[in-house]
């Protein structure tokens, strides 16, 4: 889709971080954007921000609600008639080992950052396939979606999954012939507010507050997304995968090799009991 002007893009958690910096890359090529968030106020900030001339339409959202977001695409296709870009972006973090994660976290992070996903496709694609315009979907993962650290297994599950999900929905449409293209975004840290923990449930947010270890290393957490790359430089970079119609977006190239040493584990283990059948 190399012509963005005047394409309709639909970006949740577009009230800051990633969400804000892909309103304005793609209305920097001059898209029609329905910008969708939990909190209304931090919308209007994104609105207010973007060129006089972009036509803007703010949807509130909690995107682990199906029902919420469903009135969303109803309303973006009300609204605009066709969706050509869905940035399936609104995520939440939160640290923790894993035997320790409080259920609530668990149900928490993946009802955003995995649910957020598969209600997104649910009830955009179908109309995105029937619209008969090319069309391309963005999931949002992170490097954790490939790889994996101490203390972010929830985390990390949850962007594990929104990677499977990805690949499998690109193979759905290629199978069903649709004219709509995936990319996955895998950025690795970036300076947004996600460790801000917005939403999280109040008793893990209490219990955290009282173990000043858990204290110190979510400081960490925060100082690190704070000096690490731009939410537009990732966001310029999805821009210019839908553009070129690319799958994997990583806006930090530096963590592939990460990626290459953890297959290279898996290809040495399989090796390794393969020698072992043959002896």
């Amino acid at each position: 889709m190399e012509d963005l002007n005047q394409r309709v893009v639909v970006i949740t958690g577009a009230g800051n971080g990633i969400g804000a910096g892909l309103a304005h890359a793609f209305a920097d090529q001059g898209a029609q954007l329905v910008l969708a968030d939990l909190d209304a106020s931090d919308m209007e900030k994104t609105r207010s921000e973007l060129p006089a001339q972009t036509r803007t339409t703010l949807v509130p959202v909690d995107v682990s609600d199906p029902e919420a977001v469903s009135a969303l695409a109803e309303r973006a296709f009300e609204i605009c008639g066709e969706v050509h870009v869905l940035c399936n972006n609104a995520g939440v973090g939160c640290s923790g080992l894993a035997w320790e994660q409080s259920l609530a976290d668990w149900e928490w992070l993946l009802g955003v950052n995995l649910m957020g996903v598969v209600h997104g496709i649910h009830s955009f694609v179908p109309r995105m396939i029937a619209q008969g315009a090319p069309a391309h979907v963005v999931n949002t993962s992170s490097m954790m979606g490939l790889l994996a650290a101490a203390g972010l297994g929830a985390y990390a599950a949850s962007k594990h999954a929104v990677v499977a999900l990805s690949e499998s929905l690109r193979m759905d449409l290629a199978t069903h012939g649709a004219d709509v293209s995936v990319s996955v975004l895998c950025p690795g840290p970036t300076n947004t507010r996600v460790y801000e923990e917005r939403g999280r449930p109040r008793a893990s947010k209490a219990a955290d507050a009282a173990r000043p270890e858990r204290v110190a290393q979510v400081a960490q957490l925060r100082e690190l997304m704070a000096r690490s790359m731009s939410s537009r430089a990732v966001a310029d970079c999805v821009v210019d995968a839908v553009r070129e119609n690319r799958f994997y977006v990583f806006p930090a190239p530096e963590y592939v090799a990460g990626i290459e040493q953890r297959y290279q584990e898996i290809h040495q283990q399989v090796d390794a009991r393969s020698e072992e059948g043959d002896s």
